[in-house]
């Protein structure tokens, strides 16, 4: 484990904390570097990291659980339910969001670098009002699209009467166990043991941790801790949020043309030697993190770090291997492509 986690580790670079939950019980939590270079402080598992898009599994359970309220439904088109959606995306369904297969442009394309103030949910609607097109006719093919996770939190607001950040803290956090974790709005919340974000410079690392995005919660807002999410990842197993027909569905990606689109609702789904693997990668400005989870072992493995760039996804199929006793002539698991390496726009 230490050998992996070596290039953070040490009393001057930005850190990872990793979990490694088998059978829902904690086998192995650790943490390296630092959470704060300027004020020095050591990351530990109870620091919090942005998640980036690993919230949007956390927005997908949001959706799925006003549709097991029967207050929403997957086939119901948004342009139907959330007032101000370009009418020109009438065909845009709820479903087509959650597994990116709406074809809606990113509204990162339409922020310049320069933007001065942050882009908010409520604002990606306004970003995306004067396209008259999707990329593709909805659910015809996938690509990935953030702006359908922006949209999705816009939908949670919409029909509950709460904002995104107390639906998630009141639904999901608060019943999952989830003590301290929070969909970060600044000036209203306040993030426990934060971790900043950085990116490497020509001389060393430098802070970077927001950008004109970084205020986006439905794509990726959330800020939690390895701690937190060893009970998100027991809830997940449980149906303390999600009956057991919901979560199956979600971890389902749709057939299109006969192919699976290793797309589920708010995960990545594919085939690890015979074993289903569920996954996530989430990259930000200062933050780069992974999950994997094997459903069927019994096993997740949880990597955040607070840097740009670097592979966590790897770094946790690494651990996910030692539990899995993966034979060494399987190959290293750098060897096994990624879901999102082959999804259009997964970055």
């Amino acid at each position: 484990m230490d050998s992996l986690f070596r290039d953070y580790d040490g009393p001057d670079r930005p850190g990872a904390s990793v979990v490694v939950i088998h059978d829902g019980q904690v086998v192995l939590r650790r943490a390296y570097g630092l959470a704060s270079l300027e004020r020095r402080e050591p990351a530990t598992p109870d620091s919090h990291f942005r998640l980036a898009s690993l919230t949007k599994q956390f927005t997908a359970t949001a959706i799925l659980l006003l549709v097991q309220d029967g207050r929403l439904r997957l086939d119901d088109r948004v342009v139907d339910v959330l007032p101000g959606f370009p009418p020109a995306l009438r065909e845009v369904r709820v479903h087509h969001l959650l597994q990116h297969t709406s074809g809606l442009w990113d509204y990162e394309d339409f922020v310049p670098a320069t933007q001065p103030v942050q882009v908010k949910d409520r604002d990606v609607l306004a970003l995306l009002s004067g396209v008259d097109r999707t990329y593709f006719p909805p659910g015809t093919a996938v690509r990935y699209s953030n702006s359908g996770y922006a949209v999705l939190a816009l939908l949670v607001e919409q029909v509950s009467g709460m904002s995104f950040a107390r639906f998630l803290h009141e639904r999901v956090f608060v019943p999952s166990g989830m003590r301290s974790t929070v969909a970060h709005e600044e000036g209203v919340s306040q993030v426990p043991h934060r971790a900043y974000g950085y990116a490497v410079g020509p001389s060393g690392f430098v802070p970077r941790d927001q950008s004109p995005t970084s205020a986006v919660l439905g794509d990726g807002g959330i800020y939690s801790s390895v701690v937190d999410l060893v009970a998100w990842d027991r809830a997940l197993d449980s149906e303390a949020l999600l009956r057991a027909e919901t979560r199956k569905q979600a971890w389902t990606p749709p057939t299109l043309h006969g192919t699976s689109s290793r797309y589920g609702f708010g995960w990545f789904v594919d085939d690890d030697g015979g074993r289903q693997r569920l996954s996530h990668h989430g990259e930000t400005c200062g933050f780069t993190n992974a999950i994997v989870k094997y459903p069927e072992q019994r096993l997740t493995v949880i990597v955040l770090t607070n840097r740009a760039g670097g592979a966590p996804w790897t770094l946790a199929q690494g651990v996910a291997d030692l539990w899995l006793h993966r034979p060494a002539k399987d190959g290293p698991p750098t060897n096994r492509p990624w879901p999102f390496e082959t999804l259009p726009n997964a970055h």
